[in-house]
């Protein structure tokens, strides 16, 4: 199943609802791209969050320290001179409504989802690597001049692919 097509469609219309609904922008999506290396080296505020299922991978959302201030402050109408608690708790809480809204878009296809909790790193030179497989599909989106990523890596969870036909036969639908 190439779910490719609808995780762009989704983390699209998520990034821009969420944007246009919570801070009052408008964003527009940059081009789509996938990378199938090791990521490089980071400086700013990454977010991840964790979703699993029958197919399992990781969300993350990502950007300078710039526009993690720019976008704590549109959001709580604060201000917002350096990261701190509040900026790395709105980059999570914007990687949750922004990954739980492609999860439950991607729910039509691939089944129930389940989210983790947001993990939230900000530092310079710190590079991040998720276990199993390594195909992000990657979307920029640019505020001012300031880019913030939002990535996605998702597949099959091993154990769920293993089970499926067993689980259909004896059941008749898929409970997970």
């Amino acid at each position: 199943m190439n779910l490719q097509p609808l995780i762009i469609e989704s983390i699209n219309q998520s990034v821009i609802n969420v944007f246009a609904t919570m801070l009052g922008v408008d964003l527009e999506p940059g081009e789509p791209s996938v990378e199938h290396s090791a990521p490089d080296t980071n400086d700013g505020v990454m977010s991840f969050i964790g979703v699993a299922g029958a197919w399992a991978g990781t969300g993350s959302v990502s950007c300078s320290p710039l526009l993690a201030c720019r976008v704590c402050s549109q959001m709580l109408m604060t201000e917002a001179n350096s990261v701190n608690e509040e900026v790395l708790d709105t980059v999570a809480e914007l990687t949750n409504m922004i990954i739980g809204n492609v999860k439950t878009d991607l729910e039509k296809e691939v089944g129930p989802l389940g989210l983790s909790i947001p993990t939230v790193v900000f530092g310079k030179n710190f590079k991040t690597k998720s276990a199993g497989t390594t195909e992000w599909i990657v979307l920029a989106f640019h505020w001012d001049g300031e880019a913030m990523l939002v990535k996605v890596c998702l597949a099959p969870h091993e154990k769920s692919a293993h089970l499926l036909p067993h689980m259909l036969s004896h059941a008749g639908t898929l409970e997970v």
